[in-house]
């Protein structure tokens, strides 16, 4: 029986049109104030920096490092307020890990960087439900949630990658390369495209594919596991 459960955030627990609204919105706005650029201007500079930069470094995740990088006025956290209002989660979401959190102890898995996490949770209110947060980004500078990442959260938390259950919606991400490793996951497809037994159109429906674990009211207790270990900031 699983031991843990594991969440992807954006796409899965929360929309992601909160960070399309920092990157392609919030910092060129402010790159076009600095710069007495009009905005479709500054986005097509700053948009062509991050290009530069690309997906495979961890910069094109550090909000820290674009602010730097453009010298811009305002704070990186004042911009993220400024957009919090942008913060929705799922419905499934909430339901399903009030559902969960007293029978199995709850991990957030996100390749996004921690400043985002700590504000979509805030916000939210998810955050209460976590034992633990790993960004993949920020805690393991891996710009995807590779093996090397699922590994070393396994090695944290001092369980094998079998007695892991994890969710996500990206399917290389968050299916192929935990189930690589032994890991039960599953796949959210929120169109409803695919199909199959690891596949879920629903967070509520993960609740089925564990079904025995309820109807037979098994209440997980791994004893000290996460007894002394700092939540991360």
């Amino acid at each position: 029986m699983p031991k843990v459960i594991s969440f992807d955030m954006d796409g899965t627990l929360v929309d992601p049109e909160f960070t399309d609204w920092v990157w392609l919105h919030g910092i060129p706005k402010l790159y076009a104030q600095k710069e007495g650029l009009s905005f479709e201007e500054a986005k097509a500079r700053v948009v062509e920096e991050y290009q530069k930069v690309g997906e495979g470094a961890v910069e094109w995740y550090d909000i820290k490092y674009w602010f730097r990088y453009f010298q811009l006025d305002q704070t990186w956290k004042t911009l993220m307020e400024g957009y919090a209002n942008k913060i929705s989660a799922y419905e499934d979401a909430c339901h399903l890990l009030e559902r969960l959190k007293e029978r199995y102890p709850l991990i957030l898995t996100s390749n996004a960087g921690r400043e985002f996490i700590e504000i979509e949770m805030e916000v939210t209110g998810m955050g209460k439900y976590f034992t633990r947060i790993f960004s993949a980004t920020s805690d393991f500078g891996v710009v995807k949630k590779t093996a090397h990442f699922y590994q070393g959260v396994c090695e944290i938390l001092g369980v094998e990658a079998r007695e892991i259950i994890h969710v996500g919606d990206h399917y290389e991400f968050d299916y192929l390369v935990p189930r690589s490793l032994g890991i039960q996951a599953f796949y959210l497809d929120r169109s409803g495209k695919q199909n199959g037994d690891s596949v879920l159109s629903d967070l509520r429906d993960l609740e089925k594919k564990i079904e025995p674990s309820f109807r037979n009211g098994i209440v997980h207790n791994i004893g000290n596991l996460f007894t002394n270990q700092k939540k991360e900031e």
